[in-house]
């Protein structure tokens, strides 16, 4: 019994000794690891203060990554809430809310009840710019009910402040000044000149959305604000708020009648703000690539071994050390030890994979995510494109009707052509957006293979002739004439790859084939070639030519222009169809493209013989006259759209939003309405739906520019009749009207 007990007082003996070092161990390396997480911590904020916002999200982002042991939560949740404010400020809304959101709900039990309140006036700015109006409402309450019991005035001037943005998104602009007024007083202090600036410059915001008979001297008032606000910005060099400046100048410009200036100031913002847009997309995108960096977690798992390997050395010390101390008598405990250790690291190795597999499934998730965001910034980058480009347009339309001058004519056609290629280029990310994020299905419908190669052909034909290339077709006659596909998707297949060989081809021929390969009584399998002797790509370009904005060379790219978007467009068409882009080239000789695709064979041809209203036969007489709504809550698009309507004698009224659109109609008799989607105050989809509540029978059309979270079932589903996106062809904008008209009976004079 005394042996057992002298054995037992050893173990435990043996035990402490070697539990010693790796105390001392633990505690060294959490200090060190603490020290890290704040020195990144800091580092981040002194990037922020010096507008470096891609080393700011990236010391971020690795302090985050060093803070996730539960032993520095505290850490962890300043970083989550610095994370969110960053991204706020780079306008990253999506990330914003998350990490806001995530620190709200770290902050909940954690008895830090003030920063709770500061992350609930964040995420309440947040879910402001994303529309998210009684989210906001919701996180501002909340904070407003902490800081005015604990009688923290300073902060809650910065709540008051988000109020006032709030009822300005709303359309409430007097309830919008009010609550400027209210948070002013409170930034007179010379921490908080950006706060005072940004208030007075969204108080300029709101006065100019009033009248005198909302507020006396409204637009005076609204002028006073914008130069407050640009005194306090020029001697703080605010840039971001510099730039915003300009958009208020140019609302105030219109009000004013000075459009002359109003042209001005919307030029300097569109070109500040994009060359600001492209800073916080590059920030974003070095944000992203840092999160989704998964050699850091290979870093991370090959340090975590190295530490047990050190582990390992220390204890085979340990167990000669003792060894050498205790002697023989020993020996049975240092054995049983070993097999408990063995066992212990055993355990922990498996614990640490684990943790590993884990981390690396979180990984994943985070690049899904990341690839999502890319595809939503892309996408409203584009959408946003639009509405600036719909001038451009509108007004190019406009100005080539007013009869100009041979050299004006030229002018107008060359600022044409080149608004033009811009809707390609944007409506090309769009589709790519849409292929990428899985949102394109194939249609089924029967059609005639040859007389749609034509139309293509008919299409390119001015394309080959402004290069001076001959194009050949030639088609296997036994190839079924009723086939079942999808040809616009077809369309758009072979439009880019003719037009790609025409653009790298001069003085040459393009040559397209189709042929049957296979056919059985109910499929057929065809070979499609084009096939040019342009300049060809070289081997090594071979394998990335199908990558997103892709070219073979830069020299190319200056030589020829163009996105390389078209080829990576065709590559993801094919695989959605089933099938694989193939190519064959050679440097100076020339280049082939060609794919297989399977094709049901139908014994009906039901093709849609205007499938995308490319014929416009319009009678534009019995449009004369016609009562038109425009609701639009953009002026210069106003005047586009109503001067493109009256100039065909229709009569047309404007509505600035969805409200008004629904009171006018009740006041009025409309034969059609024309209405924008994205509004302040209510949508243009709930506009529609409250409007069918009374009027079932009013023709109204969406005229938007559709984004690639949108479905058009949606709207017709909202009670639309058709939809026209923005920019579009005048040609097809009176078609539609006139379609939508003849199919309601309307157009009996």
């Amino acid at each position: 019994m005394r042996y057992l007990r002298d054995k037992y007082l050893l173990f435990t003996l043996l035990f402490a000794l070697l539990l010693i070092p790796f105390c001392v161990l633990g505690q060294q390396k959490e200090q060190d690891t603490l020290s890290l997480i704040k020195k990144f911590h800091n580092q981040a904020l002194s990037s922020l203060s010096e507008q470096s916002f891609d080393q700011a999200i990236i010391n971020l982002n690795t302090a985050h990554k060093l803070s996730h042991s539960p032993k520095y939560r505290n850490e962890r949740i300043n970083i989550l809430f610095s994370i969110a404010q960053v991204n706020y400020y780079i306008q990253n809304y999506e990330k914003a809310a998350l990490e806001a959101q995530n620190t709200i709900d770290l902050l909940e039990n954690t008895g830090n009840p003030q920063l709770l309140a500061e992350a609930n006036t964040l995420m309440g700015l947040i879910a402001t710019r994303t529309g998210e109006f009684k989210k906001s409402e919701d996180a501002l309450r909340k904070a407003d009910d902490w800081f005015t019991a604990n009688n923290d005035e300073k902060k809650r001037a910065k709540v008051l402040l988000g109020f006032g943005i709030l009822e300005l998104k709303r359309g409430l602009y007097k309830d919008a000044v009010n609550y400027f007024d209210a948070a002013l007083p409170q930034f007179e202090a010379p921490e908080t000149k950006y706060e005072k600036a940004f208030t007075l410059l969204h108080k300029a915001e709101a006065l100019y959305n009033l009248n005198d008979s909302d507020i006396q001297n409204s637009l005076g008032k609204s002028r006073m604000a914008l130069d407050d606000a640009l005194a306090i910005i020029k001697q703080n060099n605010y840039t971001k708020l510099d730039i915003e400046s300009y958009r208020v100048r140019y609302r105030i410009n219109i009000r004013e009648n000075n459009f002359a200036e109003a042209e001005r100031n919307s030029e300097i913002y569109e070109q500040r703000s994009d060359s600001l847009s492209r800073v916080y997309f590059d920030a974003i995108s070095k944000g992203i690539d840092a999160e989704t960096n998964v050699g850091d977690f290979n870093e991370i798992i090959k340090e975590q071994r190295d530490e047990l390997d050190k582990q390992q050395r220390s204890i085979n010390f340990g167990k000669m050390t003792t060894g050498l101390s205790i002697a023989l008598i020993v020996i049975l405990s240092l054995l049983t030890l070993s097999l408990y250790k063995n066992n212990n690291l055993r355990a922990k190795a498996n614990e640490l994979l684990q943790d590993k597999n884990n981390e690396l499934q979180l990984a994943k998730e985070k690049a899904e995510k990341a690839s999502l965001a890319k595809a939503q910034f892309l996408s409203t980058i584009t959408h946003e494109l639009r509405t600036p480009l719909y001038a451009v347009t509108g007004l190019t339309h406009l100005l080539l009707e007013e009869d100009p001058k041979q050299h004006q004519k030229e002018h107008l056609n060359s600022l044409k052509f080149s608004g033009e290629y811009l809707l390609s280029l944007i409506n090309n990310i769009l589709d790519l957006n849409k292929l990428e994020a899985n949102k394109v299905e194939v249609e089924k419908t029967s059609f005639n293979l040859k007389k749609r190669t034509n139309d293509v052909l008919v299409a390119l034909k001015k394309s080959a002739d402004d290069r001076k290339n001959n194009l050949h077709f030639e088609f296997d006659e036994s190839i079924p004439e009723k086939l079942m596909g999808d040809p616009l998707k077809l369309s758009q297949i072979l439009i880019n790859l003719i037009g790609n060989s025409l653009k790298f081809t001069q003085n040459g021929d393009v040559y397209v084939r189709i042929r049957k390969t296979n056919e059985t009584k109910e499929r057929a399998t065809l070979r499609f070639e084009i096939e040019d002797n342009g300049v060809g790509i070289s081997k090594k370009k071979q394998k990335s030519i199908f990558e997103t904005f892709s070219q073979a060379s830069l020299q190319i790219n200056r030589k020829f222009g163009g996105t390389g978007l078209g080829l990576s467009i065709v590559k993801n068409l094919l695989e959605l169809m089933g099938s694989k882009i193939q190519l064959e080239s050679q440097l100076g000789k020339g280049s082939k493209f060609w794919f297989d695709i399977n094709f049901a064979v139908v014994e009906e041809l039901k093709e849609d013989k205007n499938p995308q209203n490319i014929i416009y036969d319009v009678d534009y007489v019995a449009l004369e006259n016609r009562n038109i709504l425009v609701v639009e809550d953009n002026k210069i698009n106003q005047m586009i759209t109503k001067k493109i309507l009256e100039k065909n004698k229709m009569k047309c009224l404007v509505a600035d939003n969805g409200s008004d659109a629904v009171a006018l109609v009740k006041e009025h008799n409309f034969d059609v309405v024309l209405m924008d989607i994205h509004m302040p105050g209510i949508s243009g989809i709930e506009a529609t739906q409250e409007i069918r509540k009374f009027n079932k029978e009013l023709p109204i059309i969406a005229l938007t520019a559709v984004t690639i979270d949108e479905n058009l079932d949606d709207f017709y589903r909202a009670g639309f009749n058709e939809i026209i996106p923005k920019p579009f062809k005048t040609e097809e904008f009176f078609e539609k009207i006139y379609r939508t008209l003849e199919n309601k009976n309307l157009l009996v004079n």
